[in-house]
């Protein structure tokens, strides 16, 4: 199993592009959002409110692209495998390194993302679909509304799992231990019920097999500041592409409540 500074090596040299689900189990993977210091104070007043979808593992000073606390030295600038690059709220390119459009005013925010559970559920014989059909997680946008910060408003983005329905149970038990990496499921079943019309068309990533006897269980997505983001308009944000995440050196049991 290659370490996650090897894989951190591969993404930078290019010999990795595909999401980051399944690599490096049992070490930390992380959303990323980078902006202007113009915006820094409202999108962290909106994590702090958000505390689901955008739980802050690290945040970076201003024009500083190594990482200290998740990783040694990792270049938020080349070692995510595909980077989203938006324009006064549209997403114009999607991209595999953002050297070029580095800027000394850039804050990067670093947020928990769900693939950092998906080693307990499975080390507990609960299935994890995206991973066993090699794919990337099934991610929607909800009807449920997020609380605003100043320019950032919007609503919840969530990933789907489906879960046998006699495991339903022990997989909230067991994701609730990770509250710095989304935690709890937000909803269970019913995906009318948030505004979710179609299981089989993800506005993000792809589809999965749902199985009979399985229930779809949804939980809070770091792909939600991407949604917000679209509604604020900043002039310039960067953000991985969905399911395409940073790998940190620190464990995910490192971040479980005991």
């Amino acid at each position: 199993m290659q370490t996650p500074e090897e894989i951190r090596k591969g993404i930078r040299e290019g010999r990795i592009s595909h999401p980051t689900a399944g690599l490096a189990p049992g070490y930390v993977q992380a959303n990323l959002v980078v902006l202007r210091k113009a915006y820094a104070f409202d999108f962290l007043l909106f994590c702090q409110r958000n505390p689901k979808p955008c739980p802050v593992l690290e945040v970076l000073e201003p024009g500083i692209y190594l990482t200290e606390s998740l990783a040694k030295g990792a270049d938020i600038r080349t070692d995510i495998p595909r980077y989203r690059i938006y324009r006064n709220g549209d997403l114009v390119e999607t991209v595999k390194d953002i050297r070029d459009l580095w800027r000394e005013d850039f804050i990067t925010f670093l947020l928990g993302c769900s693939f950092s559970f998906e080693e307990a559920l499975l080390k507990n014989d609960i299935p994890v679909r995206h991973i066993e059909e090699g794919k990337n997680v099934p991610m929607f946008n909800t009807s449920i509304p997020v609380a605003s910060a100043g320019i950032f408003k919007g609503n919840l983005v969530v990933t789907m799992r489906p879960i046998p329905e006699a495991l339903v149970v022990r997989a909230v038990q067991i994701t609730t231990r990770y509250a710095l990496v989304h935690g709890a499921p937000v909803h269970i079943g019913r995906p009318e019920a948030i505004g979710i019309r179609n299981l089989g068309k993800p506005d993000y990533g792809d589809p999965v097999t749902v199985r009979e006897g399985e229930i779809p269980v949804f939980w809070a997505c770091g792909v939600t500041p991407q949604a917000v983001i679209r509604n604020a308009k900043p002039d310039l944000v960067i953000t991985h592409a969905p399911g395409h995440m940073l790998i940190g050196d620190i464990k995910n049991e490192s971040l479980a409540l005991l």
